[in-house]
Order: C-alpha cells, then structure tokens, then sequence
C-alpha cells in the first residue's frame, strides 16, 4: 500500500518511520530542497514523545543533542536585580523523562532513522489531488497514491487544497512570534537570559553544541497584524514591540538585518471538526496545532504520528476505519493542548505587573524548593508541562499491513534528494 507524505520536517519522518515498520510503502515530499537548517528554536520532548523516540534507537541522539540548559536570569522590566532560576529542577519537577532540543536537530535525527527505508523527493510539493489518490506534483510526473497524509505544517498546502483557505480555520490567540540567530558572543552555554515586561517577553540561549544563539521574541497583540510573507514588515513589527526594554534586547534587535535565520508568525491555533477528508488526512501542526511556542506542539505531533501509523496497521490500511479512529484517540490531547496553550502564553507573556512579578517569583518558588514540593507546586502552576507529561499512547506492535495498493516495506530505498524523481513518478 503507498502512501505519500507531505513535509519532512516533525511528524512526516515520524510518520514514515512507523508506516514502514508496519509494511506500508512511503514516500515523502518535502518543498525545502535539502532537509531543513535555517535555525529553528528549542522545542521540548515530553515522556510520551521520549518513550516514542527510544522505541525508534533515537533517544541517545536527542539526548545527545539536548541543549543542556539548565540556568535561566530573569529580568523584569523596571526592577533592578534579576532572579536567578534552576532550570534543571523545574524540567525535573516538570517531568521524569523531559529533552529541550533544536527543531532542526530533532528533524535531521528522525530524518536520519528513516533515509534508508523510505522515498524522500526534496524540492517539490503537490500541486493537485484528486478523490482516486492521482497526485500531481509541481515538478515531477503525477503519481497515484492509495492515501495521503498532510504533514506540512501550520501552513499546510494539503489542508489548503483539501479543506480550503486556513482562515476557516485558524484561530489567533493575541500573540506574536519572532526567532533570530545571532552571534553567542556573551559565551551563553547552558543559561537562558529572559527579559519580561507586560505585554512582552524576550529571551536569548545558547546549546553546547552550537556555535551560535537563538533570540525568541514574544509580544501581545490585541488584533491580528498585516505582516504576510513581507519580512521587512515583520522586524518592524518586532522593533516597535520592543524598542526601549532593556539594552540587552536593543542590542539582540540591532542583529535583525544581519541575522542569517530568521522566522515571524501569529500564534494561532487550527481548529478543525475533521482532519480527514476522503483518502486524506492531517498530522501534527497541519491539523491541530495548538500554538508554536506555547502548545507543546511538537511533542503533540510526535505522539499523532505514532497513533495514525498506529491506526492504519491495526486497521489494515482501511482508511474508513483507521481515520475516524486516529481521530478519536488524538481528540483528549488535542482540547488539552488548546486550553494548555491559552494558560501557557498568558503565564509567558504577561499582561499586567502583577503577572511579571508572578512569573519570576514563581519560577524561582520552584527551583528553590525540594523535588517533592516543586513537583506539586508545578502540577499546580504548569498545565501544559502536566498535560503533555501525562499523554497515554497504546502499543502498536509492527506488522504487515500489505494490500492490493502496495508491495508492503521496501529495503534500502533510494534517498531522493532532487526535484525530479525518474519515470515511476
């Protein structure tokens, strides 16, 4: 049975790898012409997403390249002495099985698990599909395909072309999100400096093993603003927001102009009733993101992908019983996602003084008390750590999920890393 997958960037390779292990013929898409290293921000791993990284030999290269930070100084705007904050206690307290790691460096290492079994085609994307499973893609030749599945992100060209235009279903939650890659030139290694004001927040870290680091930029919004594709606009928005909130800061937005990775977007949640449609369905943030930054939605994605390759071999490729399925087990994790992402970005970017305090002191509360306090305290305080700590997922044991639609899993197949993929496209 074939199966083609949009985006090789969280979910796909996820999603690949475990389609694969259970029989099915994958291949994946990807718009980027190589896999993806413009930089990315540090996304967090929670235990369900960690037991489903082991489960595929991973773990130890997450954990290798976990970027180690473990001390965060807090500022906040007005106040003259920083708080100094055990980042290593809360993530402890947080969760017993617990990884911050690069996005692009989590990508390249499920890509890595996945290259040898499974058809990559970079520098393309899917232009139509029909109800029969034709596809036809921008570059290479058309290709039918017994079910795909939109792995492509918040933006999704899948959802887009299946569902329609994403404004029926993106919901803006009065936040904005900046990344920059700047030059480490404070030394940073293993420390996060955060800056926190109303209606603000801004921080910069560095990992171990890079050689440069990351500035994430977060502000409030009572109205969605006009910054579509138009990156000028974009570090305008993010000047203004920012302008006079401490030196540090100005001299973190001076590097926008020179900065050589940079990413803006609203924080918005896609809330969808469906995500299949037919012989279609969505994984991850293409289907039910809750919010980047904010929602746990890589762990999210992690865990979706897993449960729909999951699915589809329990139910023996019949897509009519494996969707509405992956559906019903995703549903609990996706509303808690929602509602965790709400509190999150309210705890991150607070809209009074009061909140400003609130976030420093506590997060020093935690850190300075003993594990068992701090971890009662932080179930308390820290929804989305909770929820996405206590995500449950069944056991899908590998099988073979061959149809009329397929050859089941290939051995070695070729890693396409060019827009043209030959004459069986």
């Amino acid at each position: 049975m074939r199966i083609l997958v949009s985006g090789a960037g969280i979910a796909g390779p996820v999603l690949a790898y475990w389609l694969t292990r259970h029989g099915f013929s994958v291949t994946v898409v990807e718009r980027a012409p190589t896999p993806r290293r413009t930089g990315g921000h540090a996304v967090d791993l929670f235990r369900p997403a960690m037991d489903i990284s082991e489960k595929m030999s991973v773990l130890p290269h997450v954990e290798e390249r976990a970027t180690g930070t473990r001390r965060m100084t807090v500022h906040q705007e007005g106040a003259r002495r920083p708080v100094e904050v055990d980042l290593s206690k809360i993530f402890g307290a947080a969760s017993g099985r617990h990884a911050e790691i690069m996005r692009d460096d989590l990508s390249e290492i499920y890509y890595d698990a996945t290259r040898d079994d499974v058809e990559y085609v970079f520098g393309d994307s899917i232009e139509t599909l029909s109800p029969d499973g034709e596809v036809r893609f921008e570059n290479a030749a058309p290709r039918r395909f017994d079910l795909v599945v939109g792995a492509d992100g918040l933006h999704s060209n899948v959802r887009r072309l299946v569902f329609g235009d994403e404004s029926r279903f993106s919901a803006f939650i009065g936040a904005y999100l900046g990344v920059l890659t700047l030059p480490n030139v404070s030394g940073l290694d293993g420390e996060l400096l955060l800056h926190v004001g109303v209606g603000r927040t801004a921080g910069m870290y560095g990992a171990r093993h890079l050689g440069d680091a990351r500035v994430l930029l977060l502000f409030r919004s009572a109205h969605e603003l006009d910054h579509h594709r138009d990156v000028a606009r974009q570090k305008e928005l993010l000047r203004g927001a920012f302008a006079g909130m401490h030196p540090d800061v100005d001299r973190w937005l001076d590097e926008l102009d020179r900065t050589p990775a940079f990413y803006f977007d609203s924080i918005t949640q896609l809330r969808m009733d469906t995500w299949s449609r037919g012989k279609v369905t969505l994984v991850g943030d293409a289907g039910y993101g809750p919010g980047p930054a904010v929602g746990g939605s890589t762990s999210l994605a992690v865990v979706g992908a897993y449960v729909l390759a999951g699915e589809l071999a329990r139910a023996g490729g019949d897509h009519e019983r494996a969707f509405p399925a992956y559906e019903r087990a995703m549903a609990e994790h996706v509303r808690g996602s929602r509602a965790a992402a709400l509190s999150a970005a309210r705890t991150l970017i607070p809209a009074s003084r009061l909140g400003v305090r609130g976030l420093a002191q506590g997060a020093r509360l935690i850190s300075a008390l003993p594990a068992g306090p701090s971890r009662a305290l932080l179930r308390l305080t820290a929804k989305s750590a909770r929820l996405h700590n206590s995500m449950t997922v069944e056991d899908y044991p590998p099988s073979s999920a061959v149809s009329e639609g397929g050859s089941g899993r290939r051995s070695g197949a070729a890693d396409r890393t060019s827009a043209s993929c030959g004459d069986d496209c």
